[in-house]
């Protein structure tokens, strides 16, 4: 995999954990350099490649290798662990020469780097001490003698030493300096002096104002941004340069793939510390660990220009910005840029050439060959449709070079790559040739934005005239005024058509909707009338109504039903084709039939034809709720969900839906006293009932709110939310929650399931910010659970597209459900608008269940034969024939 790619960090991880179970040391060691090479190491894999190493190494060559090794680990991060460590095994080879300096020294530097940490320093301290009081200790003389005069010299001054470290370490504020002051006091003979005091009762204030941000990162999860922000500001606000850098430090050690965090760190290091190794020490690592963000690149150019750095090593990073692949081709055009503008600050333009200069040239022709080529290819865009960087050229070439000859030529190779269309382009131009370049240019210029400029033309004309009335003869005066004349006049007219146009549409699509309202018109009288013949056959034969609405396959429901009107028909509540859409949208289905026994042919009991019809009022919409997806099978409904809803507020009405079978139909209205409870009641959507999420919507006449939505969640780009798929159908949330709180603050978890409750197998994850999301799809996309490999991205639904309109002149006898898409745009139900007793069926004999035709085992398998092809006429025939 490395082979293929290099820069697959995870896969460095996998590889170098397998060759230290394996005990290959000699291939770890070089899938460690590797890894080095491309990526700051974090502090756990730098402790254990320097103990692998200090096993090994038992010369005094291989000591000096481990020494380098450790040099590397402390410029990645700073650590306390990793400079403990190396403090202590520095101690190791203080018999050889100069071993004690060279100690006191990485000490030092140790104290220098981490020395500051208000929770880890103390135990850098406590080790330099034990260090120099080990050394105190050889220094004493032996039991009952006298020191000589050059012994007590080295004792008084090794004690010195000791005092120095304790009083140093008592005025800064870390972590149990109460206990050291108290072991100081014990270990010195002497009382402890007024400045020391004095300075640790400044450090013990300014301990007890870090104690509530300390305290804040210890109980905070990763990655503790907000937290360590607020230190941060903290720090800046009392200015002390050493713990400002301390602290970003320790944020950037846990939050390495932020880039927002480096861009503040490093120009914080820019503008105010500007200490070369530290600032190119740290755009160097902030570019290594996010090689992605350009922003980082261009500032680390700068820091280098700045510094003064050689121009060969500054080149030598450009390069390698632009291998970082980027993830866009403007991103490319803002590095290119930042390049040449360092190499045109190289450039003294008093010389008429210089190698500088031809060397900006070469690279601003690379550039824009890059661009074409390189960019191009991989986005399918240059990413600078202005040819910004060819504008720039020809400014070069004109205002410093005095060449206007290469800026034409630049200008005219920019002006066809179709910018010819725009004015603002045209006056770029001219105003280049107004400064360095002559009038006739210029009104050459402005000629050929009038005929080719689309956009705004009057702008380009008016310029034009201007030029000529301060500059212009007569006779220019006359050509530019008839040139400007005739191209308004083809502008107003191609406007004028393209007005008339638009109008014919627009009167074409109202004739168009005044026939559909027609046509629906027509419609639905003669369903009317059909209903009314249909009702006295019934009523001539009342025992074969429940046989002939199964065989039909129609039901007809009780008035109490919302008619299914079309929209703009009727102002009743939510119509029932309305609702179809309301719970089908993003990923809803239409609701599923239950398996139920057949209806019998005799009028069954539970009928509710004879009970009165109640017609909804829709005054009471705001103290009304919509709830749906509710089970088929629910016995009691009305007594069920005043249960469910008797804590939002006083009940005025529960009116679940049945069909005039008395079946319930999976929804009701929930009619509350104050409009409070109403809102209150909303927060009850997908409750589970008997298994199914309950969904809870506002009463909404639709047809009096086309733009009503009732979809609660985004379907735009949300930078800090996550969507995960392939999921185990067994992932809970709690589990899910572990896997992605490790990666950033969580905020919400929504598994996505069907109407039925049932999981998906999909999810999305809320973050505080877009920092934490970026870096948990680092870090998760590819990720094994439970045996179940998830993709992870940023959440981006599709747009849904619109269902398609039925051929011109090709109508249905009966009305085409309206197409219902999920949440990722494709398509969840297809219903079936024939009547079940027209379509041949494989098994007439088959027993019909639920108003199906249920084919039996033997003949399920045999493709059921082509129904005879019929026509709007016989359509109509078999309906009205008695």
């Amino acid at each position: 995999k490395l082979s293929i790619n290099a820069f697959d960090y995870n896969c460095h991880l996998d590889l170098i954990k397998l060759l230290r179970q394996e005990g290959e040391l000699v291939k770890l060691r070089r899938a460690r350099q590797k890894m080095s090479e491309l990526f700051p190491l974090t502090e756990e894999i730098w402790l254990d490649w320097l103990k692998d190493e200090i096993k090994m190494a038992s010369e005094s060559s291989e000591r000096e290798k481990v020494y380098e090794l450790f040099e590397r680990a402390v410029k990645d991060y700073i650590c306390p662990e990793i400079w403990l460590e190396y403090a202590q095994y520095s101690i190791g080879g203080i018999g050889q020469e100069g071993g004690i300096e060279k100690v006191r020294s990485i000490f030092e530097r140790a104290l220098t780097a981490v020395g500051l940490h208000v929770t880890k320093g103390t135990a850098l301290w406590e080790a330099y001490r034990e260090f120099e009081n080990a050394i105190l200790e050889t220094a004493q003389p032996a039991p009952g003698s006298i020191p000589s005069p050059e012994q007590q010299q080295v004792l008084c001054s090794q004690l010195e030493k000791i005092h120095t470290l304790f009083r140093r370490q008592l005025g800064i504020p870390l972590l149990d300096m109460e206990a050291s002051y108290a072991e100081y006091e014990e270990w010195s003979e002497e009382p402890i002096p007024e400045t020391t005091i004095k300075n640790y009762k400044k450090a013990l204030q300014q301990l007890e104002k870090c104690k509530p941000y300390e305290e804040a990162l210890l109980g905070a999860e990763t990655p503790k941004l907000a937290e360590y922000q607020a230190y941060i500001d903290f720090e800046m606000k009392a200015g002390d340069p050493a713990r400002i850098q301390l602290i970003y430090e320790r944020a950037l050690a846990e939050n390495c793939l932020v880039p927002d965090l480096w861009a503040r760190y490093n120009q914080y290091l820019d503008r105010q510390l500007k200490v070369k190794e530290l600032v190119l020490s740290a755009h160097d690592r902030a570019v290594r660990n996010c090689p992605w963000t350009v922003g980082l690149w261009i500032r680390y150019l700068l820091a280098m220009e700045r510094h003064r750095v050689e121009h060969s090593i500054i080149s030598e990073m450009f390069e390698k910005a632009l291998n970082a692949g980027f993830i866009q081709a403007t991103d490319y055009v803002e590095i290119w840029q930042a390049y040449l503008d360092y190499l045109r600050r190289r450039v003294d333009f008093t010389q008429d050439s210089s190698k500088e200069l031809e060397e900006l040239r070469s690279a601003f022709a690379r550039a824009v060959e890059y661009l074409k080529q390189e960019v191009e290819e991989r986005f399918s865009e240059s990413g600078d449709p202005s040819c910004t960087i060819m504008q720039n050229w020809a400014r070069v070439e004109a205002r410093l070079c005095n060449n206007m000859q290469k800026a034409r030529e630049l200008w005219d190779n920019i002006m066809t790559k179709g910018n010819a269309k725009y004015a603002n382009m045209w006056l770029e131009y001219y105003n280049l040739e107004r400064a360095h370049g002559d009038t006739q240019h210029c009104r050459k210029a402005l000629h050929r934005a009038v005929q080719c400029t689309s956009d705004y033309p009057e702008h380009v004309c008016e310029v034009l005239l201007t030029l000529e009335r301060i500059e212009g003869t007569l006779e220019d005066w006359d050509a530019a005024v008839q040139k400007t004349e005739n191209r308004l006049a083809r502008v107003n007219e191609q406007r004028a058509k393209a007005a008339e146009k638009e109008a014919a549409l627009a009167k074409q699509e109202e004739e168009k909707a005044e026939q559909r309202k027609q046509a629906r018109a027509e419609k639905k009288a003669s369903k009317k009338a059909k209903k009314t013949r249909i009702g006295d056959k019934r009523k001539a034969d009342e025992d074969d109504e429940g046989e002939w609405g199964q065989e039909e396959g129609f039901q007809f429901h009780s008035s109490e039903l919302p008619s299914k009107r079309h929209r703009g028909e009727g102002d009743g509540v939510l119509p029932e084709e309305d609702m179809e859409v309301e719970t089908g949208l993003f990923g809803r289905s239409g609701p599923e039939k239950p398996d139920s026994p057949a209806i019998p042919k005799e009028k069954p009991s539970t009928s509710r034809k004879d009970i009165p019809k109640v017609f909804h009022d829709s005054s009471k919409d705001k103290v009304t709720v919509f709830v749906s997806n509710l089970s088929y099978t629910m016995a009691e409904p009305e007594a069920k969900l005043r249960e469910l809803f008797g804590s939002c507020g006083e009940l005025v009405e529960v009116r679940p839906v049945f069909n005039n079978k008395g079946t319930f139909r999976g929804y009701c209205y929930v009619q509350f006293r104050e409009e409070g409870s109403a809102l209150q009641a909303l927060a009850l959507d997908r409750t589970a009932v008997e298994g199914r999420p309950m969904f809870v919507s506002p009463c909404v006449d639709k047809n009096k709110n086309p733009d009503f939505k009732v979809f609660r969640y985004s379907t735009t780009l949300e930078k800090h939310k996550l969507f995960i798929s392939g999921l185990p159908f067994s992932c809970t949330k709690e589990e899910l929650e572990d896997v992605c709180k490790a990666h950033g603050n969580v905020k919400d978890i929504r598994l996505v399931t069907n109407r039925a409750g049932k999981p998906k197998g999909l999810a999305y994850v809320e973050y505080e910010n877009e920092a934490q999301a970026s870096q948990a799809v680092l870090k998760m996309d590819g990720l094994t659970v439970k045996d179940h490999v998830i993709k992870v991205m940023i959440s981006n639904p599709p747009l849904r597209k619109l269902p398609e309109r039925p051929e011109p002149g090709r109508a249905s006898p009966f009305p085409a459900p309206r197409q219902l898409y999920g949440a990722r745009g494709k398509g969840r139900t297809q219903l079936s608008m024939m009547p079940r007793a027209l379509q041949r069926q494989s098994n007439p004999g088959a027993k019909a269940e639920n108003g199906m035709v249920q084919n039996s085992p033997a003949t399920s398998s045999d493709p059921p034969a082509e129904p005879k092809k019929m026509s709007n006429a016989d359509f109509a025939k078999m309906l009205l024939k008695k």
